[in-house]
């Protein structure tokens, strides 16, 4: 009789609100992220006021998060620094504001998956459901398929509710290799529930026709694959994957045949699939500004100014290592590339430990780990999604921090100390 009193306890029922609260409202501002037609997007709006409220009501940021911080600090500073070379702001102060936002965004992710660790399901989910809708409205889109369809296209490419289609592909891959990893190693019972939302979010990806989002999502699949052989000894759950990883492959390759049907589809397909474009490999075209900033970037060791270099050659650098350097400086790229490598190391070094958050935290770092290989040739650094993956892998870097040290002897008598 005590143990159901305590049950229903003012308290418990308290505590059991706020958490039900809190995991909503995170998972609704994950929804949003999908949907950026217009800036400022609800997105920006809702996240603002949800980490105001949350700093307020107790966000707490533990040890294990402070080097994340201190490094996406030093990363804006650079770019206020950057600010001062220029003879005129423009729309700069604006530009970094958004940088700061979306660096404390990465942080808010990391401190709330820390201190809930069951939000990692939640927000999974509300990815993977913003991204089925809006990879549906880009399929919709594309094929004109209602009055005012074209909304969701860009240069005759799905875009589904996003400015450009070479986000729009890349936001989707997080969903889509979550959705391929329990595929490999669900319930075969439960194959199409996975398969069938696979294919909306591939056929996203395929209409958006962006060669990195392509890249990106066969990289990070590659990537999966490996690591779900590294993570287990079993010959038949192996085997298992093996052969799923066939089955998923032809199911896959099927679905783009019956695509390249349509003439439409075949003939940007075969625009889009050559490795370079004429944009790319022209006198001032991308590979050519390349070297261009990278020679001014040396010169410059404070940067020129964000977005400074867009406006003197027509396009930006389209190189997040280049646009770190001219548009954040040396100090930008510094804290940058600590950043990576510290992510990516602390991230792999805890990445097949069995623990409840570890099927979400190798999805998230192999999607990390192809959009580093995708920075290369597109700028990141205002990307969403980009930070939401950075907030998850550091939530579970803090994560296997408390758990190793409740495990360590002598814990529990400090703790109660």
């Amino acid at each position: 009789m005590s143990a159901i009193s305590h049950e229903l306890s003012p308290q418990a029922i308290n505590a059991k609100l706020i958490s039900l609260i809190s995991a909503g409202a995170v998972s609704l501002g994950v929804l949003l992220s999908g949907f950026v037609i217009n800036e400022p997007a609800p997105y920006e709006l809702y996240m603002a006021g949800l980490i105001a409220v949350w700093a307020l009501f107790g966000l707490r940021i533990s040890k294990p998060i402070v080097p994340l911080i201190v490094l996406l600090v030093l990363f804006n500073i650079g770019g206020m620094i950057s600010m001062t070379q220029m003879a005129e702001l423009k729309n700069t102060p604006l530009y970094l504001a958004v940088s700061l936002f979306l660096a404390l965004t990465a942080i808010f992710f990391a401190a709330v998956t820390e201190a809930q660790p069951g939000l990692f399901r939640l927000i999974f989910g509300a990815w993977l459901a913003t991204a089925l809708v809006t990879a549906a409205l880009g399929i919709l889109g594309y094929f004109h398929a209602f009055p005012g369809a074209e909304i969701f296209t860009r240069f005759e490419r799905a875009s589904g509710a996003f400015e450009d289609p070479n986000v729009f592909g890349p936001f989707l891959t997080l969903p889509g290799i979550y959705l391929l990893q329990r595929l490999l190693t669900g319930s075969p019972l439960k194959m199409p529930l996975y398969a069938i939302p696979l294919l909306v979010i591939v056929g996203g990806i395929f209409l958006s026709f962006s060669r990195g989002a392509w890249g990106l999502f066969g990289a990070s699949a590659i990537l999966l694959i490996a690591g779900l052989f590294l993570q287990s000894a079993s010959g038949a759950f192996r085997l298992r994957i093996a052969v799923m990883t066939i089955v998923a492959v032809l199911l896959l390759a099927v679905a783009v045949m019956v695509a390249l049907q349509i003439p439409a589809v075949a003939e940007l397909f075969s625009t889009r699939a050559q490795l370079a474009q004429d944009y790319d490999s022209a006198r001032f075209g991308r590979f050519a500004r390349y070297g261009i900033g990278f020679l001014m970037a040396m010169e410059h060791p404070l940067g020129i100014g964000p977005l400074v270099f867009g406006q003197i050659y027509g396009e930006d650098t389209h190189d997040i290592w280049l646009k770190a350097l001219l548009d954040y400086g040396w100090l930008g790229f510094a804290s940058y590339a600590i950043l990576i490598g510290w992510t990516l190391a602390a991230g792999f070094r805890i990445l097949f430990r069995d623990r409840p958050w570890q099927p979400y935290l190798l999805c998230a770092y192999v999607v990390f780990i192809g959009h580093i290989a995708l920075g290369t040739v597109i700028d990141t650094d205002h990307w969403r999604h980009f930070y939401l993956l950075l907030g998850l892998i550091w939530g579970a870097i803090a994560l296997e921090y408390r758990h190793q040290r409740r495990h360590r002897p002598g814990y529990a008598a400090t703790a109660s100390a």
